[in-house]
């Protein structure tokens, strides 16, 4: 892949390089820190958009809550958290045990980190945060260890991942109309499966095109991960994982994918633009000194802290970033109605993947969701940002740790 992208001025190989050698190594010793590896998430909100279609990993094969003496005590609702110890004895297919295995999320923490969360939570609730996500009141919201629980191919594929995506692109993306979706793998072919037609972006505004870019360059990063991290083989009950290239050139070649996979690779580029830009923007609320990335442990904290900002002074070095300002600039009427609609979309999306069947899948899709939407709320707030007080948190501009745990790890992926 080469040359420029496409709605900015940069080029693929700068963005290469500016990643391998200087970003790419800090990102990944901070995403090792304990104020990034746990993230607290509710693997049990049902679909709101269609029942539960069958698929064994959502209705037999959930993974098995954490017992009383393993639930996270620093969780925020306090002791109201009861968790039933449903077991699953329900061993109909072996497809079904697969898909448990492959997708189980490992929820066992140590001693020492459930001490941590009572602190973090105690710290967190003295902040005055801007918003409160959802998730972090739940009684079935849990912490996990995101080293624990890495991205990769669960065995989760079919109709069922099928329905989600096909429901983010044609009901809730401004998709260019010349742009067709694989056809539902169940469904009697019309014109073949997975047709694509000539690509054009006509009566598409930028920011549509940007929103579209977004969604598909989140889809190309996830599926890099599974063909990236893929069950190669499983001898004596021993799984080995690895790339699997044939994977890669189903869904990225050119000929396999009618000339349009290398766009989607693209558009990850793009997408890897927006959240570093809004990494950029965002330094100045973390170079306040009333700012700590609080876990308890005085000389960690400074630590991550410093290679925090060491991340961001690179952010501002780039010379060739994104352009936000020339987003939602026509007439303020239509500017704050096409934002609105922009905002309702993403707040959509976050919400089909609730519709994920596989709880490895589910948990990866909505941290990389929320961490999109923590870049664009950061680009759409950026008077609120240069406007906060040095040393009091504000009204005006607040992340919850949630947040920044999941833009960090968003970008990492």
């Amino acid at each position: 892949l080469t040359g420029v992208l496409d709605d900015c001025l940069c080029d693929i190989e700068s963005i290469d390089d500016f990643n391998t050698f200087k970003i790419f190594p800090k990102i990944q010793k901070l995403q090792e820190r304990d104020y990034f590896r746990y993230y607290k998430v509710n693997l049990k909100r049902p679909c709101p958009f269609w029942a539960d279609d069958g698929h064994c990993s959502i209705k037999d094969c959930h993974v098995e809550p954490c017992p009383e003496s393993k639930i996270p005590v620093g969780i925020k609702a306090g002791s109201s958290n009861k968790y039933s110890k449903a077991a699953n004895n329900s061993k109909e297919l072996e497809d079904c045990e697969q898909a448990n295995k492959l997708g189980a999320v490992n929820s066992t923490l140590s001693n020492q980190s459930k001490e941590a969360f009572i602190d973090w939570a105690r710290y967190d609730d003295s902040q005055d945060h801007f918003c409160e996500l959802d998730d972090e009141r739940s009684p079935d919201a849990q912490y996990v260890d995101l080293l624990l629980n890495p991205e990769r191919y669960t065995g989760y594929k079919g109709p069922s991942a099928w329905r989600v995506w096909n429901s983010i692109y044609e009901e809730n993306c401004f998709k260019p109309r010349s742009v067709y979706r694989p056809l539902n793998p169940l469904a009697p072919s019309r014109g073949g499966l997975g047709s694509v037609c000539l690509f054009s972006w006509a009566g598409l505004c930028l920011e549509k095109r940007v929103f579209y870019k977004l969604i598909s360059g989140l889809h190309a990063s996830i599926n890099l991960h599974l063909c990236a991290n893929y069950l190669l083989e499983e001898t004596w009950g021993k799984p080995r994982w690895g790339p699997n290239v044939k994977e890669f050139t189903r869904r990225f070649d050119p000929a396999e994918t009618k000339g349009e996979g290398p766009r989607r690779l693209k558009n990850l580029y793009f997408l890897y633009l927006i959240e570093l830009r809004a990494l950029s923007k965002v330094a100045p609320y973390f170079e306040r000194a009333v700012v700590d990335l609080y876990t308890g442990n005085g000389h960690e904290d400074a630590e991550s802290k410093a290679l925090l900002l060491d991340i961001f002074r690179d952010t501002k070095s780039f010379h060739m970033h994104f352009d936000e300002k020339s987003m939602f600039a026509g007439d303020k009427k239509g500017a704050k109605s096409l934002k609105e609609e922009f905002r309702l979309h993403f707040k959509n999306i976050s919400r089909i993947m609730d519709c994920v069947g596989c709880d490895k899948c589910r948990l990866w899709g909505k941290l990389q969701t929320q961490g999109l939407g923590t870049a664009l709320k950061i680009l759409f707030s950026e008077k609120e940002i240069q406007s906060l007080p040095e040393n009091s948190p504000s009204k005006g501009f607040q992340l919850t740790r949630q947040e920044i745990v999941a833009l960090v790890n968003a970008f990492g992926r």
